[in-house]
């Protein structure tokens, strides 16, 4: 019986999965508990039934098989609300589930099980609207996660869930990883397709995830990246993410920090 959320990154508990120690049915109990225990104020909305029912018959032999995945409210998820975390779309219901989530969900075998919060419309850096209220920072509830990715921040560093996904435009994936001590990429454009529908919506805005490692992002990449239809600005699928960590000498190299 799996009592709480695991707190390692989500390649790992793929393989917990495939060696029978846990199973994804129990480990979506376990979060959805925690997520319901928890006061950072980092999901806006649950799909109890459906993450139950959809992680019951998860293929773990997917790349994120089993895996609870948290989704940016920004996102959309087909029958889901779609309110932009703005009060005036409070009952607008999602007619479409966005490229970047059915690939995570479909591809990789992720099961999505809510949407997380973020500031309305991602237009500010920290993660408080009317709708929601205050995401709380799971190091120091007085301080904020960030935004606008801060319920996906806020949710995977205060061991809610193990991924979740997030989007940036001028720090929104960035900065929440920054303030909660997560792995955030934000990819060049059209690397991950947008859409259908937001394409051209904003052309500095890319899609991504928040993780707790570089492996648990690399392999997002190597799931979701590649051209789509729907999103004629998107590029050529490229492969090797993850097979690719460790082969780059990096001695030598030097990181800057401006303060």
């Amino acid at each position: 019986m799996t009592d709480s959320p695991w707190q390692g990154d989500a390649c790992s508990l793929v393989d917990e999965y495939r060696a029978g120690r846990r199973h994804p049915k129990e480990e979506m109990q376990a979060t959805l508990n925690a997520i319901k225990a928890s006061g950072l104020n980092a999901v806006s909305f649950v799909d109890t039934d459906g993450a139950i029912e959809r992680a019951a018959s998860a293929d773990i032999s997917l790349p994120f098989g089993g895996i609870p995945i948290g989704v940016k409210e920004l996102d959309s998820v087909l029958g889901w609300p779609d309110t932009e975390a703005s009060m005036p779309f409070i009952d607008r219901i999602a007619t479409k589930t966005s490229i970047p989530v059915a690939r995570i969900t479909e591809r990789g075998g992720a099961v999505a099980f809510g949407l997380t919060t973020a500031s309305e419309f991602g237009g500010v850096n920290l993660t408080r609207t009317v709708l929601n209220g205050a995401t709380k920072n799971p190091w120091d509830e007085s301080r904020t996660p960030g935004g606008s990715s801060g319920g996906s921040a806020a949710g995977v560093a205060g061991g809610l869930f193990t991924l979740a996904t997030a989007g940036d435009g001028g720090g929104s994936i960035r900065i929440p990883a920054g303030f909660t001590g997560l792995v955030g990429l934000k990819a060049t454009y059209g690397r991950i397709p947008r859409g259908p529908g937001a394409e051209f919506s904003n052309l500095t805005v890319t899609v991504g995830c928040v993780s707790r490692s570089v492996r648990d992002t690399a392999r997002w990449f190597d799931v979701c990246n590649g051209h789509d239809a729907h999103d004629p600005l998107s590029l050529p699928r490229v492969d090797g993410w993850e097979a690719g960590l460790g082969t780059v000498d990096v001695k030598g190299l030097r990181v800057a920090i401006v303060s």
